[in-house]
């Protein structure tokens, strides 16, 4: 009887070395989720490590770190206006909506998903209840998060307690982020 596989079967340090491939792939959005699961399978099934060798050899293999080091100097050097602008650009800060701060007499605007909500948003991030935006006593506005989900963000920093809201603070609702701003005249 003529086999044309070695009669050794993958040890399980081979196996992990394969999936660990597969896995750092998959990680990288490199393979699917079922291309994976389908190779893990096929990996702890195989038989030798030319059948282990085969799962992960059409996979694009990671840059050496020389690699990587000699790409990046090369477009820096060869493309010094493009990586200019586009380390500007990366620091620019987003378009923001503007949220206008009410410059009436109510002391408390609840912000949310739900329809009973005084700023209703309609993106899933957002909870029924979300926030709220409380005037004090000196005019100024507080912003409270009431348990949400998802968060509520001032500057970026999750809120854990009440903070003060200024004209020119960025705020966000889950996904959902404004520049506040003075009322409209």
């Amino acid at each position: 009887m003529s086999s044309t596989h070695p009669p050794f079967r993958a040890s399980d340090g081979e196996r992990d070395r394969a999936i660990g491939e597969l896995r750092d792939r998959a990680v990288e959005g490199r393979i699917s989720h079922d291309t994976f699961v389908g190779r893990v399978d096929q990996a702890l099934r195989a038989r030798n490590q030319e059948e282990l060798d085969a799962l992960v050899a059409d996979l694009p293999r990671r840059p050496t770190f020389r690699g990587r080091v000699t790409g990046l100097l090369t477009r820096m050097v060869g493309a010094t206006s493009d990586f200019t602008t586009s380390l500007q650009s990366a620091w620019r800060r987003p378009r923001l909506p503007r949220l206008a701060l009410p410059d009436d007499e109510r002391v408390r605007y609840v912000v949310g998903r739900g329809s009973a909500c005084d700023l209703v948003l309609s993106d899933l991030t957002v909870s029924r209840v979300h926030a709220e935006l409380r005037r004090d006593s000196e005019g100024g506005w507080t912003l409270i998060d009431l348990g949400s989900l998802n968060g509520t963000r001032l500057n970026g920093w999750r809120l854990v307690g009440p903070a003060r809201v200024r004209s020119g603070d960025e705020i966000s609702f889950g996904d959902c982020g404004f520049l506040v701003s003075s009322a409209l005249p």
